[in-house]
């Protein structure tokens, strides 16, 4: 099963948090039951996890690891469990792990072990190899294939012509697009998506667009808002002025407002967004919070009572989510690459690993691509 992998491989390893990633020659991993080893393509160099390796971040990782929390690669060996994916498979790799015997377990493969003693130990002892290395060992049940003839055909054979690298951007849209569903937004629903210039909220942008529904996109920065017009022509863009009653207004006059998305980072818990975009709700209308704010929300109590607003938390995606997306993508109908509005800015190997962190944090906003490409 596994004859043709080599020995050795490289990957980078954080042996210590605030430390610098180390390139280093380890034994190539094999695969186990419920697994199979991929080579690894490209990955979407992950905006923030520069920052998470400092250790100075609410995430936590077991030491030595191997980051990386997603990627686009081909099975290179399968486990004697295997039924489905062969060797050479096109596969996408995502980062949501859940414990087979107890699914309340839950790490972020590459980048996070959960917040139990159990989820701690869990990843410590079976998933701190992630996908910055040329392979990786994958659970199957974060193993996707991927009709790579659909995707990556001429258009004149049936295909979508896209290349593989276009395809990485494949886990950063399936986040939004679980809250999307989690919501049950329908085609020719008006949603908000809030913020909406960054990579996760320029994501649900694309993703809500592909989804036949109508986007209001709120922000801070104009700048990226008239850019995202460009990309997504039908959406509607409010700035975020501040301005609680003056930005309820105008998101307001799009028409009624069915349902909104939050995606906040971290930074934004002092932004007057979250108030002003639930204000906007019509009656029955729904909010999705997918962010990562510090502070309490700001919502009337009355308001969301009066309105009979359905509000509800989202972490991260549920496996139909997943199944859901790659039949958009292979339908035609959620652009990726350029098509998608997405722009490739750098492709790095393992050994460019700091100028990557580096390119890659100036260019956090929507549809900014850089690839790790082992």
């Amino acid at each position: 099963m596994a004859d043709s992998l080599p020995e050795t491989m490289k990957a980078l390893v954080c042996e210590e948090a605030g430390k610098p990633l180390q390139l280093k020659i380890v034994p190539t991993p094999q695969p186990i039951i419920g697994s199979v080893v991929v080579k690894v393509l490209c990955v979407l160099s992950q905006r923030s996890l520069p920052h998470i390796l400092t250790g100075k971040s609410f995430f936590t990782f077991p030491t030595p690891l191997t980051p990386g929390n997603s990627a686009i690669g081909r099975v290179a060996a399968v486990g004697q469990d295997t039924t489905s994916l062969a060797v050479g498979q096109l596969v996408m790799l995502e980062t949501f792990i859940r414990a087979r015997d107890n699914g309340d377990i839950q790490i972020l493969w590459g980048f996070s072990d959960g917040q139990s003693p159990q989820s701690k130990k869990f990843m410590a002892d079976n998933w701190s190899m992630g996908s910055y290395a040329e392979y990786v060992r994958a659970p199957l049940e974060n193993t996707w294939a991927l009709d790579e003839k659909r995707l990556c055909g001429l258009p004149s054979e049936g295909g979508l012509g896209y290349a593989i690298e276009d395809l990485a951007t494949l886990p950063e849209l399936l986040i939004p697009y679980a809250g999307l569903r989690s919501m049950k937004l329908e085609p020719g629903e008006k949603v908000i998506v809030a913020p909406a210039t960054g990579g996760f909220s320029g994501a649900a942008v694309a993703a809500a667009s592909a989804m036949g529904a109508t986007v209001i996109a709120m922000s801070r920065n104009v700048d990226i808002l008239e850019k995202q017009k460009k990309k997504f022509p039908g959406i509607h863009i409010v700035p975020n002025t501040g301005n609680v009653e003056a930005d309820t207004a105008a998101l307001k006059a799009v028409g009624p407002i069915d349902a909104y998305l939050d995606i906040s980072p971290f930074q934004a818990g002092s932004s007057t967004h979250v108030r002003s975009c639930f204000l906007a709700l019509r009656q029955y209308g729904r909010a999705t919070l997918m962010g990562v704010l510090g502070n309490d929300l700001s919502v009337p109590y009355i308001v969301a009572m009066g309105n009979n607003l359905t509000i509800r938390g989202q972490f991260m995606y549920e496996r139909s989510d997943v199944k859901a997306l790659i039949k958009l993508a292979e339908s035609g109908g959620l652009k990726l690459g350029s098509a998608g509005g997405y722009e490739i800015n750098g492709r790095y190997k393992l050994e460019e690993i700091e100028e990557c962190f580096r390119v890659t944090v100036a260019n956090a906003e929507a549809g900014q691509v850089v690839l790790v490409t082992p």
